[in-house]
């Protein structure tokens, strides 16, 4: 019985492995229906880049819904945890997640400006870790590239906030235009690859 419970536990690497071996499988299987999907990504992101302000205004409203109904959700899964701890503190988030929805959907123009500064406060951040990241692998090959990426991040914030209010009006639009293009391109990219593979039989 022994030799029974201990045979079952599989290692984490068996486990990744299988979890892999199984993710190439759906997507071999359903190959045409990515790379479909696929297409439609990178059309949208096109899209998205070519009438940044509507895309951006898009994302806006998107983002305001999704405010207002993970508050929602939160309140409503509250209601039957009133011991729980931090329980007026979850409460005050929920809340404040919903009426920060309401006034992006009510301004949408505010919005785009707030996403907007938020996005450059975030490519100032990323930037500076990257140059405290490239100065403490100083010794390590091509640690100057990654120097150099983090301080045209830094200048490219500085930019970006040096042309606010403009900057609002596309970068919202651009930035989920390149990441639809990118995820499409890397979909697509993968389900081209497995496609001509075997499927393996059931």
């Amino acid at each position: 019985m022994n030799k029974e419970v201990n045979a079952m536990p599989i290692s984490l690497a068996a486990a990744a492995q299988t979890y892999r071996e199984a993710a190439r499988d759906a997507v071999r299987r359903h190959s045409t229906f990515h790379l479909v999907q696929a297409a439609l990504l990178v059309v949208a992101g096109i899209v998205a880049i070519v009438f940044p302000a509507f895309s951006s205004a898009a994302a806006v409203v998107v983002f305001g819904w999704l405010l207002i109904a993970s508050g929602i959700v939160q309140a409503i899964g509250l209601i039957s945890a009133r011991h729980a701890p931090n329980f007026w503190l979850q409460i005050i988030s929920a809340i404040l997640g919903v009426l920060l929805g309401i006034l992006l959907l009510r301004n949408i123009a505010q919005g785009m400006l707030l996403l907007s500064l938020l996005l450059i406060i975030f490519f100032m951040i990323e930037g500076m870790s990257k140059v405290v990241f490239a100065l403490t692998i100083r010794p390590l090959p091509n640690w100057l590239w990654v120097f150099a990426s983090g301080v045209l991040s830094v200048v490219l914030s500085l930019v970006l906030f040096a042309a606010m209010p403009v900057t609002a009006l596309w970068l919202i639009g651009l930035m989920l235009g390149l990441d639809l293009i990118a995820i499409g391109a890397a979909l697509g990219a993968m389900a081209w690859r497995l496609r001509g593979q075997a499927v393996p039989a059931a």
